[in-house]
């Protein structure tokens, strides 16, 4: 492979990691989808061109080289190190879910108490802990996949329990695009694993939602919560009153 068409490739992978389809960058370079398609496969950019594309995902050509030699990956998951260095610092936590939402340092400073010499020291132990680049002028670049996810039952996940859930569900949900549905039936467990899967899609979705939103101005977005769950549950009112099966009397009295 030549090193031009190892360059493209790598803006390509960049691209898909940032949520950046071929319409977004035909849209942002006036030409049609069509020619951009074949602008990647042939490899031939101009350099202007090429620099345009790259300032799509806050990288510089520099930036680009460097990923392409040392072959970054992007993370999927932290340690569990990690999430516990995040949730003892509730303003590090706070910036952390902002520049994964593609925010900002102006923007954090403008919307929270945060001064900008201390948002400054935050993005550099988040560099430090390798979750984003801070590049020259402050600007950030974050380094998570788009199918990030916490530990399951990990740190993260636990002070969301302890903190959100009853914040998040006492609400009236009656703007038109909210949401709040109690379903509940009885389903075969492969109908079970049907639904499992239709919500691992669905959290996909919004992944790739929030990514392309990304380059929008911050007051043209606002922040989103969305819950998915899913398990074999009885309301416990319920459950109070069904029968005790045969045996299950004994049981209980041994």
């Amino acid at each position: 492979m030549s090193p031009v068409q190892s360059l493209v490739d790598a803006l390509k992978r960049a691209l898909r990691a940032g949520g950046v389809t071929y319409a977004d960058v035909a849209r942002d370079l006036g030409l049609s989808e069509a020619s951009v398609k074949r602008m990647f496969s042939r490899g031939a950019f101009t350099l202007e061109r090429f620099e345009a594309v790259c300032r799509m995902v806050d990288l510089g050509i520099t930036d680009l080289v460097r990923l392409q030699e040392e072959g970054e990956h992007r993370i999927s998951r932290l340690s569990r190190a990690q999430e516990e260095e995040l949730v003892a610092d509730v303003r590090l936590l706070l910036v952390a879910l902002c520049v994964r939402n593609r925010w900002g340092l102006e923007d954090i400073v403008r919307e929270y108490a945060i001064s900008v010499p201390e948002c400054v020291r935050l993005l550099a132990r988040l560099d430090r802990l390798r979750l984003i680049a801070l590049q020259p002028g402050n600007r950030v670049r974050p380094l998570v996949a788009r199918d990030f996810r916490w530990i399951a039952g990990g740190p993260i996940e636990r002070f969301f329990e302890r903190h959100v859930q009853d914040e998040f569900l006492d609400a009236a949900f009656a703007l038109p695009e909210e949401r709040r549905l109690y379903l509940s039936g009885a389903i075969s467990p492969g109908s079970a694993e049907a639904l499992a899967r239709k919500l691992d899609h669905l959290a996909a979705e919004f992944a790739e939602l929030q990514a392309a939103d990304a380059p929008l101005p911050l007051a043209q977005k606002r922040n989103v919560g969305l819950v998915l769950a899913t398990r074999a549950w009885e309301l416990s009112v319920f459950a109070a009153l069904r029968r005790a099966r045969e045996g299950e009397g004994a049981s209980a009295q041994r």
